[in-house]
């Protein structure tokens, strides 16, 4: 396909995979999709028979806007240092983006602020052998020096500093476009008409094809599919935090946008790796988000605890279990579970086995709504450039 057009005994990995998840009701736009996932579910359930452990490729597709991507994508955020602030070895994230691959998975999403630029490094290498196979998505607009990666503060998201923030994606990704570029945070100075007007001359030099914005308000999406066809949005969205329900993800339906949930095991809460008396090391932002507090994290077990009752009746994993929920949502969403981890790749995409009758996925929903997550889902400081409005033009 050319795309031009923390702990070890966290998780085990299934041994069989049932269906693909099963979409709720798709509005007519995507109905296409659903059906051909479907159809995909059958054929992987059959190509796993022999028990080997390893999940079945992925073969079902989604749409985000008009670009076509795996089901279930790889972010690689971590793939330079981890939220336990390790260092990962180059050649095992080498190693992993290319069983991914070869697994069936096509979308693999970075940033420029991920390291900064050193993911969008190691993802070049990483899929340098098969680049025109893949959808390559990365972001821009955190203040990030172009030459050195050093960080300063607040937002750059001006047309002339993009043009160059691109060129400088270009060569770090070994690669002569970026398939989904997205702006990574709303710049509350900068009209988002003159950002569209930015990837829009990108697009005519071909070094931009699809793009899309992350965290956004919902008028400043509105005005930005406006002024050019925005194909995803991305937003933390799991189990854990299920905020975009309200009103981005209605409004993504409206419009025909994909959905792209970061973050969508819940920065390894879902997975079962944190308990109650799990603490974390200096640097890991998870310390400092109340919602894994310790008097919070000890009531907000009761989640932990739904999936992994759903998980055994499923004869699947917690991760599992959330993946696949997010799935069953809609057609056209698409998560980017990030990991360093062999095991934890192959158990992602395992997900995509995973299926719900209609009754049980009211059942599971009716269980999440009954539990009360305790604490906010990102520090102040962080979480005040999520929802910013651009300015008028």
């Amino acid at each position: 396909m050319d795309n031009r057009l923390t702990n070890t005994h966290r998780r085990t990995l299934l041994k069989s995979a049932a269906t693909i998840a099963a979409a709720l009701p798709l509005a007519a736009a995507f109905s296409t999709s659903g059906a051909s996932e479907r159809q995909a579910a059958a054929a992987a359930r059959d190509r796993d028979a022999n028990g080997s452990g390893v999940p079945a490729p992925l073969t079902g597709r989604r749409r985000l806007g008009a670009l076509e991507v795996s089901s279930v994508g790889l972010g690689v955020q971590n793939m330079s240092r981890t939220y336990q602030t390790t260092i990962p070895s180059r050649t095992e994230m080498h190693r992993i983006i290319r069983a991914a691959f070869d697994q069936g998975l096509t979308f693999y999403d970075a940033a420029e602020a991920y390291g900064p630029h050193e993911v969008e490094r190691i993802l070049g290498e990483g899929v340098a052998s098969f680049r025109n196979d893949v959808v390559i998505a990365t972001k821009f607009g955190w203040n990030i020096d172009l030459e050195t990666g050093a960080r300063g503060p607040g937002l750059i998201s001006r047309p002339e500093h993009i043009k160059r923030v691109v060129e400088g994606m270009l060569g770090r990704l070994r690669t002569d476009r970026i398939d989904l570029l997205y702006q990574h945070r709303v710049d509350p100075m900068v009209p988002i008409e003159e950002v569209a007007g930015a990837i829009k001359d990108l697009r005519s030099e071909g070094k931009v094809l699809h793009w899309g914005l992350c965290e956004m308000g919902l008028q400043t999406l509105r005005r930005a599919h406006a002024e050019l066809p925005v194909a995803a949005v991305q937003n933390e969205y799991s189990m854990l935090w299920r905020g975009p329900e309200d009103e981005v993800i209605p409004t993504c339906e409206k419009l025909g946008i994909g959905f792209v949930p970061w973050s969508p095991l819940g920065v390894g809460f879902l997975t079962g790796s944190i308990d109650a008396r799990t603490r974390f090391a200096e640097g890991d932002i998870r310390g400092i988000e109340t919602r894994f507090s310790p008097e919070n994290l000890a009531a907000n077990m009761a989640l932990v605890r739904l999936l992994q009752e759903w998980a055994g009746r499923k004869r699947a994993t917690p991760a599992q279990i959330a993946l696949a929920w997010l799935m069953a949502r809609k057609p056209w969403i698409v998560p980017i579970p990030g990991t360093t981890q062999m095991a934890h790749m192959l158990e992602n995409i395992g997900a995509a086995g995973v299926t719900f009758e209609a009754g049980e996925l009211q059942q599971l929903d009716s269980a999440l709504d009954a539990i009360e997550i305790k604490g906010d889902r990102l520090p102040p400081a962080v979480q005040a450039f999520s929802g910013v409005e651009a300015p008028p033009r």
